[in-house]
């Protein structure tokens, strides 16, 4: 098999990561405080902005399912220059944007880039390595998905207090280049995960559908009422369709992704659970609470009170890298729950908050985001085999970015809508977050309670040499539906499979 010269060097592949990751969760962090001056550089207005970050998060979210049957038939390192080499080209088209059909092009291509880039380099790297290594992963997916995050208010405003966002965009697309270098460099021929699956056009076809009318549905409330027609039908539609192809994706008889075993297993449920509610809760405690506070400091004073959020996801992940082949690593997204809920009160005391309080809550919450959802797909992937990684990777993508990408846009159009102005709209939503984050973290536990669950320390060794899951999670619900203590021991081994 052909190799690069760093072929098989940990730091050198984990780098490549890092970098192909970044561009894309990075901007869409920092595009807030840039919207206006991006508009008017190319020429588009309120809703055409908030129309292209929507289509970009819905190619983003489509990306995790096909990249899923992209690996089983194509050869998966090839396959995954070509996404790099399409995510450098997306970066200088975003750069050099003169209109808005650039702009949105070069945004789309970097949302699905970034997915098929994701299911495809982050499970290979967790799996391809001693368990020693395992630790240093959890700490690369944590920051790559939340440290980007959090450090883009403070980027957007570095950008829009100089009045530019090109050189932004194009030190994004520099950082793509670097991950496309690396990635020659890396290179290691693999074969296809199963060229004998069937393709399941059907799936790939809903997740279309589903993503790109619900992301279009919601982007309209930027400049339309919520029930009117352009925006509630397809965003109610693209919902109904998503939760379609959940359902065919549990009954199918050759289904793409792993839902069937995920649904029925108690522990990846869940982690699914505390995922969702995570991603959803938080949704209130940065964004909304930032648009309160930008008529009272400048762009950059702005997204340094937030910066706080980055050390909280560096924490964080240092934690997860520690405990992950630890029985606390099943106690950590519930640990994290409880952050998160403290944060968005530390918000909802006053609004808009003062900056001490921001400081602290914005720091506070940030070690609830980075110590939930990147830890709880850890937990979940471990109650199943590894060779379902990638599927349980993709699954919990799509549905985060469902529960973040989408239900920021509804937050923001409410909290500007309600009677009695900006603040208590944000206020209301400060509850409605806070109330997620505590349901977050009551289910898994009732979860596991009421299927005969336990926290246990996960067996490395034998999940990455294929042999089992790390932990056995029993039935969903067994305890409940066989009778109290009748669950324990009835541990699915195999996988849903």
């Amino acid at each position: 098999m052909r190799q690069g010269p760093l072929a098989g060097r940990y730091p050198a592949v984990a780098a490549m990561v890092l970098l192909a990751l970044i561009p894309y969760l990075a901007l869409s962090a920092a595009l807030a405080p840039l919207t206006s001056i991006i508009g008017h550089d190319i020429g588009a207005g309120t809703q055409a902005m908030a129309l292209s970050s929507g289509l970009a998060n819905a190619a983003y979210a489509v990306g995790t399912v096909l990249a899923v049957q992209l690996a089983q038939h194509l050869p998966q390192r090839r396959v995954m220059l070509v996404y790099v080499v399409f995510l450098v080209l997306a970066c200088i088209v975003t750069a050099s944007a003169q209109s808005i059909v650039m702009f949105d092009i070069g945004r789309i291509v970097q949302g699905f880039c970034t997915s098929l880039l994701l299911i495809a380099a982050v499970p290979p790297l967790a799996l391809g390595y001693p368990v020693s290594k395992l630790k240093t992963t959890a700490v690369v997916m944590s920051m790559c998905i939340f440290g980007a995050v959090a450090a883009g208010p403070a980027i957007g405003g570095l950008q829009a207090q100089a009045d530019a966002w090109r050189p932004l965009f194009w030190i994004v697309a520099v950082i793509a280049l670097a991950a496309f270098a690396l990635a020659i460099l890396t290179f290691e021929d693999a074969p296809p995960a199963d060229p004998t699956s069937p393709v399941d056009i059907p799936a790939i076809g809903l997740a279309a559908v589903g993503c790109v009318a619900a992301f279009f549905g919601s982007s309209m409330l930027a400049t339309h009422a919520f029930l009117d027609p352009i925006a509630i039908v397809p965003l109610i539609g693209g919902l109904a369709v998503i939760v379609i192809l959940i359902v065919y994706q549990a009954t199918a008889p050759n289904p793409l992704l792993t839902i069937r075993s995920m649904l029925t297993s108690s522990i990846p449920v869940a982690g699914i659970v505390l995922a969702l509610l995570a991603a959803a809760a938080s949704v209130s405690a940065t964004a909304l609470t930032a648009e309160t506070l930008t008529s009272v400091y400048s762009p950059l004073h702005l997204g340094l009170l937030y910066l706080p959020e980055l050390g909280g996801a560096f924490l964080t992940a240092v934690i997860l890298g520690q405990v992950i082949t630890r029985r606390a690593l099943q106690w950590l997204p519930l640990v994290g729950m409880g952050f998160l809920a403290l944060g968005i009160l530390l918000f909802r005391i006053e609004v808009p908050a003062s900056e001490g309080m921001t400081l602290l809550a914005s720091f506070v919450t940030g070690i609830g985001l980075g110590a939930t959802v990147a830890p709880a797909l850890f937990v979940s992937g471990f109650a199943l085999r590894a060779t379902n990684l990638q599927r349980v990777f993709a699954i919990v993508e799509l549905m985060r970015a469902v529960a973040a990408f989408l239900i920021a846009p509804i937050f923001a159009h409410f909290a500007a809508n309600v009677s009695g102005g900006l603040n208590r709209g944000v206020g209301i939503a400060l509850w409605v977050g806070f109330g997620l984050a505590i349901l977050g973290g009551v289910v898994p536990v009732l979860i596991y309670l009421g299927s005969g669950a336990r926290p246990k320390t996960p067996d490395l060794e034998g999940f990455l040499g294929g042999e089992g899951p790390a932990y056995p999670s029993p039935p969903l619900l067994a305890r409940l539906r066989s009778g109290v203590g009748s669950g324990r021991g009835h541990a699915v081994t195999e996988g849903g499979n």
